[in-house]
């Protein structure tokens, strides 16, 4: 990681670019541009079943590739955080959850391409239609895992690509 340093203004070209705020803001005294690295809104959801095991997705890219995942992704612009959460559903899983439900949330630090991005994890229960069949994004998703999660010590020794998710599980666990 390279802790969010540019080598050169993205508007003037200067080499006298500054990064500041530990890497989330960026400034150039040649020409004023100034730019933020704001925090992302994502979502994931926790889909479960009759035998307490919750859906997971192995992680078919970087960051955290071959880890275990939540269906769910970054926000889009002008999107909600329940809209989000049901067109990832639908573009990971090609399916609508039902019955969505607001979770919780945390702070998240999502690695990519050498840079640091903070989001905020919004996270959703929801429920798989009846005679549910998947059609799974393979950029995106390796292959999806039901795995039995009754006690924290399950949610404990999951390969989880992001903390978030196990904060989240322990709130799930506790509504159940």
């Amino acid at each position: 990681m390279n802790d969010n340093v540019f080598a050169f203004c993205p508007a003037c070209g200067s080499k006298n670019i500054q990064t500041l705020r530990d890497g989330f803001k960026w400034q150039c005294p040649d020409c004023g541009f100034e730019l933020f690295n704001n925090v992302a809104s994502a979502v994931g959801l926790v889909i479960s079943n009759a035998r307490h095991e919750v859906l997971f997705e192995v992680r078919a890219k970087d960051p955290r590739k071959g880890f275990l995942a939540l269906p769910g992704g970054f926000c889009d612009c002008d999107e909600s955080a329940e809209q989000a959460a049901v067109r990832e559903c639908r573009e990971e899983l090609g399916l609508v959850p039902q019955n969505l439900r607001y979770l919780c949330s945390w702070p998240n630090t999502y690695p990519y391409k050498n840079m640091l991005y903070k989001t905020c994890d919004l996270f959703f229960s929801a429920a798989l239609p009846q005679n549910a069949s998947f059609t799974v994004q393979q950029n995106e998703v390796s292959e999806l895992k039901w795995i039995s999660v009754r006690t924290k010590e399950d949610v404990k020794n999951l390969p989880l690509a992001f903390e978030s998710a196990r904060k989240t599980l322990f709130v799930w666990l506790e509504e159940q």
